[in-house]
């Protein structure tokens, strides 16, 4: 049986003020979160158009994360691993799918809708009656919620901070009731992983995992509300294909000197061989970065 489960997250901003907060906030996020080859990686971020739902942005994004992953789950995986993340941008609706060719059971599947209420649709995604007995609801309270000790920042505290070009903030008990303007991210996700005996240990901590990243992502876009308020959707996507360039050659160089610190270890632990017109240097397989995934 999928685990299922529909977050909802109240943000004290109007949906439109949402968009530009959000594109601002994952494109700042994965540049601070990217170090030592692991992070956010942009393959293609492109305009597309749909029958049904219009005008779109389609995104492919590689994440390395192998360090990142709980002891018993990297014993399973290569030290070369990233999950694909695909997403289907027509706001306010989004469609966002992860998997992993390495671990082919393994799947998630995201789906999002974003109105200007306090989380009281009960059925925003429209779910059939079977996915509705089967979907735990979960809200997400970016005021009252604990973040990660080693996450938290008393600058980005909700409680905390109050926005100088907004006005908004600090949020108190019952923000999500009294507060104005104010909106709602529903979020239905699909976590699978069809592995007898391991399959609800993993999709629970998936599906922890992603609450975690919500809670911190949506902080972080209230509290960095005065970077991003006044900003236009030209502006943002401006600011997000700067961050993604820099990202991106963020890792690209890691993983140059990752590879290169590994063909150092290989050759100091080979015997050395004398050269010479009779003795060619044994041929040796390419340092080149092997990737497990069908796709590269």
């Amino acid at each position: 049986m999928v685990l299922t489960k529909e977050y909802r997250i109240c943000m004290p901003m109007t949906v439109e003020e949402y968009r530009i907060g959000q594109l601002y906030m994952i494109a700042r996020h994965s540049f601070e979160q990217s170090s030592n080859g692991e992070g956010v990686e942009v393959i293609a971020n492109e305009q597309i158009t749909d029958d049904v739902n219009g005008l779109g942005q389609y995104t492919e994004k590689r994440i390395h994360l192998s360090s990142h992953l709980p002891y018993w789950i990297q014993s399973l995986i290569p030290k070369i691993f990233y999950v694909t993340e695909k997403a289907w941008n027509y706001y306010p609706y989004t469609i966002t799918e992860y998997t992993c060719s390495f671990i082919p059971k393994f799947s998630i599947s995201i789906q999002t809708r974003y109105e200007d209420n306090n989380g009281t649709t009960e059925n925003c995604l429209g779910l059939t009656p079977e996915e509705l007995e089967l979907r735990e609801v979960d809200f997400i309270d970016i005021a009252f919620d604990e973040v990660k000790p080693h996450h938290y920042k008393e600058s980005e505290d909700p409680k905390l901070f109050k926005s100088e070009k907004s006005g908004r903030g600090p949020l108190v008990e019952g923000w999500r009731d009294n507060d104005k303007p104010v909106m709602c991210c529903y979020k239905v996700v699909h976590a699978k992983f069809e592995v007898w005996g391991l399959q609800t240990k993993v999709e629970e901590y998936v599906q922890g995992a992603i609450r975690d990243i919500l809670l911190l992502g949506h902080i972080q876009a209230f509290a960095w509300m005065d970077e991003w308020f006044n900003m236009t959707i030209e502006d943002v996507r401006s600011y997000e294909k700067e961050m993604q360039d820099k990202t991106n050659m963020k890792i690209k160089i890691a993983l140059e000197e990752n590879e290169e610190q590994k063909d150092d270890s290989r050759k100091s632990s080979q015997p050395a061989t004398p050269k010479s017109p009779k003795t060619p240097s044994a041929t040796t397989p390419s340092a080149e970065s092997k990737s497990w995934f069908s796709w590269s």
